[in-house]
C-alpha cells in the first residue's frame, strides 16, 4: 500500500502515479490508430452541450439519490462518471434516457435538455428518446437470437423491413463495433455463443443500429478480461467522433484512458467536474484528489 504522504510540489507527479501506472497489461493505441485525443478544458468549453443537466434532484420514494445536479455534456466528447459505490452515478445516467421512469415510486425534479428540449417536458414519446440516447449495461445482454438478428432487432422495430438496408444497417454497426472481421462468415450462429467481449461488442452494435446521438454506457467492460477491454476502450476513442458518450466507471486508469471530461460524484452530490486530463493532474476538491489517488473508495 504506497504512502500518501506528498510534498506540495510533488502532489501532481504523485497523481499521476497512482492514476497511470506504467505497468499495464493494456497496449495504448499509436497515433495513427487513434483518430482523435483527449479534448483540452478550451476545446470542451467551446463544444456544443449535446446533453445539460440543470438542479437535477433523484428520488427513490423517499430516498434522495441525486442532489442538485449541475452537468454539461459536450458532443462527440465522453463524459467520464465516476465515484464510489452507490454514490448515484448509474442513476444519474439512467436519468438520460430516462431509464429510472421503469422502477415504481421514482421521481425527478430540474432539468434535462437533450440539443436544447427537454426530455420530461409533458408528451416526450419515451421510446424514441431512447433511440436517440442507447445504452450498453454492465453485463452484456445478448439477446438468445442469431448475431445478425441481435442488430437488426431495433431497425425491425422501427419499420424497417428491407433485407438490403438491414443487411447494410448490420454490417455498418459490426464495422463500428469492430467485431465485423471475426463474425462476417458466422452472421446466423447464436450471439450466446460469442466470448464475453464479443457479446459486449455486439450490445454496442446493437444500441448503434437505432442511430442514436448519445451512448450511455453503465461499466461496459467490468466484467471483461485485459484484451477485451482494452478492444472496448479502443471502441470508444473510434466512436466519440460520431457520438456523445457518457460511461460510468470504477476504474480510475480507464477513466484517464478513454475520456475527455471527468465528473467525480459522491452520495448523491457532483463534487467536482473537469478536463479530465486536468482532473486527473490536478484536482482542485481535495475530496476529489483522496478518491483519484486511493484514500477511500
Amino acid at each position: 500500500m504506497p504512502s500518501f504522504s506528498v510534498a506540495p510540489g510533488n502532489k501532481q507527479k504523485r497523481i499521476l502515479e497512482v492514476v497511470a501506472p506504467q505497468t499495464t497489461a493494456r497496449m495504448p493505441l499509436s497515433s495513427a490508430e487513434r483518430s482523435v485525443v483527449s479534448r483540452s478544458a478550451d476545446e470542451i468549453a467551446s463544444s456544443k452541450k449535446k446533453v445539460i443537466t440543470r438542479n437535477l434532484n433523484f428520488f427513490y420514494g423517499n430516498n434522495q439519490a441525486l442532489h442538485d445536479v449541475s452537468l454539461d455534456m459536450p458532443e462527440h466528447c465522453v463524459t467520464a462518471l465516476i465515484g464510489p459505490s452507490g454514490c448515484g452515478k448509474s442513476t444519474f445516467l439512467r436519468c438520460l434516457n430516462r431509464m429510472n421512469d421503469m422502477i415504481e415510486g421514482t421521481s425527478v425534479q430540474g432539468d434535462i435538455l437533450l440539443d436544447g428540449t427537454d426530455i420530461y417536458r409533458r408528451g416526450t414519446d419515451v421510446v424514441e428518446l431512447r433511440k436517440r440516447v442507447g445504452m450498453v449495461f454492465q453485463k452484456s445482454n445478448p439477446f438468445p437470437k442469431s448475431i445478425y438478428e441481435n442488430v437488426a432487432y431495433g431497425p425491425r422495430v422501427a419499420g424497417i423491413r428491407s433485407r438490403t438496408v438491414l443487411d447494410e444497417i448490420v454490417e455498418k454497426c459490426l464495422r463500428q463495433a469492430a467485431l465485423w472481421k471475426e463474425v462476417e462468415n458466422r452472421l446466423k450462429d447464436s450471439a450466446l455463443q460469442l466470448s464475453g467481449g464479443q457479446q459486449q461488442r455486439l450490445c454496442i452494435a446493437r444500441a448503434l443500429a437505432t442511430n442514436p446521438d448519445v451512448l450511455l454506457m453503465d461499466e461496459p467492460a467490468s466484467a471483461l478480461d485485459p484484451k477485451s477491454t482494452a478492444a472496448v476502450e479502443d471502441l470508444i476513442f473510434e466512436l466519440k467522433d460520431r457520438y456523445t458518450i457518457v460511461i460510468v466507471t470504477h476504474n480510475m486508469q480507464q477513466a484517464a484512458r478513454v475520456s475527455d471530461q471527468t465528473a467525480f460524484f459522491y452520495e448523491g452530490h457532483l463534487v467536482e467536474v473537469g478536463a479530465t486530463n486536468e482532473l486527473f493532474t490536478l484536482p482542485k476538491e481535495k475530496q476529489t484528489e483522496d478518491y483519484i489517488t486511493g484514500r477511500f473508495g
